[in-house]
């Protein structure tokens, strides 16, 4: 049977996630940078790279840059959006990378992280950003709040775009933070079986900074700073929306 996220990551995720913007993502890569302190031209890994908006904003910063997706759609449309072929884009699970090292930064943005059931497998991608990175390399896991997450969860939303009805629910149960999706055609006419609805599933594992801290040392990594959004505040347990964590190896 697929795991969730082998499924979810398709066509309809597309749809889902249109909203995204190609600034934001460029406003958030610039900060990024800053507390990267990358060089010019340094190697960066996109883990998790989905569409590619932040590989093609790192790219037009001036690194050299790889991205990294299990979804082969999403990085059709990664590779569609980069004609001129200036990023890598490579097809892997972030627990087996296919690459060596040779990394100045390792970034894994958008709550990319906390997708498996067991803690060992979540250990095991820490530890594949940790033989990727050159010694003196630097990570940035940009990750939900779990405090957050759970005071300010949308049990449910509805909308539509593109003539399809998205509905979206959201639960916290046994430590995770999962949302299931429907998709279906709205307005069909009676006898239309076109568009049957369609379910998903996304699943992330709620980890404290505490955790999550331990976890980076048993992998070798060292955490050096949390922020608590993008716009470089400092993090708060109860305050914060993000929990995006900055560090290197030990």
């Amino acid at each position: 049977m697929a795991e969730w996220y082998e499924h979810s990551f398709g066509e309809d995720y597309l749809l889902v996630y249109k909203h995204r913007d190609t600034q934001g993502a460029r406003r958030e890569v610039e900060r990024m940078v800053e507390w990267l302190k990358l060089p010019q031209e340094a190697k960066v890994l996109d883990l998790c790279c989905g569409m590619g908006r932040h590989s093609m904003a790192l790219v037009e910063a001036g690194f050299e840059v790889t991205g990294v997706d299990l979804s082969e759609v999403l990085l059709r449309e990664a590779r569609r959006n980069d004609p001129e072929h200036r990023v890598t884009w490579l097809q892997a699970d972030m627990r087996k990378l296919p690459l060596t090292e040779g990394f100045d930064a390792v970034v894994n943005l958008f709550s990319s992280f906390g997708y498996f059931k067991e803690d060992h497998e979540h250990i095991q991608v820490l530890r594949e950003i940790k033989r990727v990175l050159k010694p003196e390399g630097r990570f940035i896991i940009d990750y939900l709040n779990p405090r957050y997450t759970a005071d300010h969860l949308v049990p449910e939303s509805e909308r539509m775009d593109d003539g399809q009805r998205i509905v979206e629910r959201r639960v916290i149960q046994n430590g995770y933070v999962m949302k299931r999706i429907w998709i279906s055609q709205a307005d069909k006419s009676e006898g239309d079986d076109r568009g049957e609805p369609r379910e998903y599933l996304e699943r992330i594992k709620l980890y404290t900074a505490e955790q999550f801290t331990a976890m980076l040392g048993e992998a070798g990594l060292t955490l050096e700073q949390i922020y608590g959004s993008h716009a470089g505040e400092s993090y708060d347990q109860i305050m914060s929306p993000r929990m995006i964590l900055l560090g290197g190896c030990q």
